[in-house]
């Protein structure tokens, strides 16, 4: 048996995810949870979920949650970390506030968060921190005294992350019509989101250009593009593009959208096109429809042969990698200075997300950051313990 691995002062793991609809009753409630406030129709609702009822209303995100706890609560076992993991969502059951609510009655009293979102944007990350300080506020006007909450740092550029999505595109490679593979492109796809929200993206040293959400894709993209060469021998060229645009006509997105992207390479005499979903951890709904569906639909169209990577998913290297980030903070919680496991040129990113990341154009309080009631002033990348936010209001 292996040496006992220390996660003090943490008690529990909380796998924070988005959540999907379980059947064709459950979409327009889904998506008015997704949607609250913004005042949107039920018979808009009804046509915005089409593509949840081309899958008979169910979302395949939450069966990958349940992998993923499944691979994660193996690793943990297999390596003797004693840490359980919990599960909760920001807009279906299991509902983040019932999760908490479970893990005060068990006991926990510190909690480190595990989005599944990879990348720093508003979306990604800052809406998280958010969902967390209302459901932890929730439960102290309930008279309940809810955990301390951080959230692991950014993970687009750890091995255990980045290596399955470069074997999942050389696998398509190799998928590929033997004649067409070797011209073929690599189309890096992630969610497109509005350039605002972009080029804030991230601590405000990043902001500008797109910010850390365009440079964090950008990297993982030349990490993969770069391990490609050098494993087939061949330069495969690439580009980031977007998918999944939602917003008004008339606000500015980040483009260029993969089925554009599509049409443009085969005009220019492009053989052949592997998508490569880089920005999404699981094949939830987005890669389902407007990949798998809608631009491979395109791509027949235009009779051009692609193939599509896959995602990272319960790969047993990610979940490797979870426990890594884990005993990582750990460490530094307990005044320890580990060494961060990271790809690429940009480093580590911040434990504690500080003032101005990824900001909402309506400020709202937000758990596990600098600018969070319990942590304000504190900006560097190593907080100390004792001012960790809990992220109530």
């Amino acid at each position: 048996m292996p040496d006992a691995l220390d996660a003090r002062p943490y008690d529990a793991l909380l796998l924070l995810s988005f959540g999907g609809p379980e059947g064709p009753d459950d979409v327009v409630p889904f998506l008015e949870n997704v949607t609250r406030g913004r005042g949107i129709p039920k018979e808009r609702l009804k046509e915005v979920g089409r593509h949840y009822f081309l899958f008979g209303g169910v979302s395949p995100i939450n069966d990958q949650n349940r992998a993923l706890l499944d691979a994660l609560r193996k690793d943990f076992a297999e390596h003797a970390l004693d840490l359980p993991v919990y599960w909760g969502n920001r807009n279906w059951a299991p509902y983040l506030t019932d999760t908490l609510r479970e893990m005060t009655a068990d006991g926990r009293r510190r909690v480190l968060v595990l989005a599944t979102s990879a990348y720093a944007s508003y979306s990604g990350c800052r809406q998280y921190r958010e969902n967390l300080a209302e459901s932890l506020a929730a439960l102290e006007a309930e008279g309940l005294r809810p955990p301390r909450v951080d959230k692991l740092r950014h993970y687009f550029n750890h091995p255990g992350f980045v290596r399955p999505m470069i074997d999942g595109v050389l696998k398509s490679l190799a998928d590929l019509p033997e004649d067409v593979r070797e011209g073929a492109h690599l189309a890096f796809t992630t969610h497109s989101i509005p350039d605002a929200a972009a080029d804030t993206s991230g601590p405000v040293e990043d902001h500008g250009d797109g910010g850390a959400y365009v440079g964090q894709h950008l990297d993982v993209a030349r990490l993969i593009a770069d391990a490609v060469r050098e494993e087939t021998g061949t330069e495969h060229p690439w580009r980031l593009v977007y998918q999944s645009r939602s917003g008004a006509p008339h606000i500015p997105w980040l483009e260029p959208d993969i089925c554009d992207h599509l049409e443009e390479l085969h005009g220019a005499g492009v053989p052949a096109v592997v998508m490569a979903p880089i920005g999404f951890v699981s094949d939830h709904m987005e890669v389902l429809y407007d990949l798998d569906t809608e631009a491979t639909a395109k791509a027949a169209e235009l009779g051009l042969p692609v193939r599509r990577s896959a995602t990272v998913g319960a790969d047993p290297r990610f979940a490797a990698a979870v426990r890594d980030l884990v005993l990582e903070r750990a460490a530094t919680e307990s005044g320890r200075r580990p060494a961060p496991c990271v790809l690429g040129t940009l480093g580590p990113s911040r434990d504690l997300c500080p003032v101005g990341c990824c900001p909402a154009r309506a400020p709202k309080p937000a758990a596990a950051g600098a600018d969070s009631p319990y942590a304000q002033g504190m900006s560097s990348r190593r907080p100390d313990p004792d001012d960790i936010s809990r992220g109530a209001p």
